[in-house]
């Protein structure tokens, strides 16, 4: 079942239950995800879908970051938004699993010591593995926190 039909299946319990705001939000998370769809002109993957989810977040979050101080009523929304959102949105990787994954790729390239230089070839194969599964300034921080 895709993301697209979970949205679905979601929002007419929201319409059911009459909680206009939930319908509303996830309104909105299947708009995206169905325009997403016939941009590509086919059925999205389950990484595409998780993508896009987390890109709204991402994208309410910064609406958090930059309403003005007296706009509660935006923040609240966004916020709201953010709780429904991630409903839908696959769990992030913790910090043991992304080193986990930079291990691997280290080994992979035959860097036993990585120093700040070999950072772009390291990222240039981690980041394929772990994209919408983790945070990239995490991933990031973790990596620069390896080099010796």
């Amino acid at each position: 079942m895709s993301k697209i039909d979970v949205v679905r299946a979601a929002m007419m319990t929201a319409m059911k239950n009459k909680e206009k705001a939930r319908k509303d939000a996830l309104s909105m998370l299947l708009s995206v995800l169905k325009n997403a769809q016939i941009d590509k002109r086919e059925p999205l993957t389950e990484d595409e879908e998780n993508a896009i989810v987390k890109k709204e977040i991402k994208q309410c979050q910064e609406t958090i970051d930059t309403a003005p101080a007296d706009r509660a009523d935006i923040k609240d929304e966004a916020a709201f938004r953010i709780s429904v959102y991630k409903e839908f949105a696959p769990e992030d990787m913790s910090v043991e699993q992304i080193k986990e994954v930079i291990e691997e790729v280290l080994g992979e390239l035959g860097i036993e010591n990585p120093k700040a230089a070999d950072k772009g070839k390291i990222m240039k194969a981690l980041m394929p593995r772990v994209k919408g599964k983790a945070d990239g300034k995490l991933v990031n921080q973790t990596l620069a926190s390896m080099f010796r």
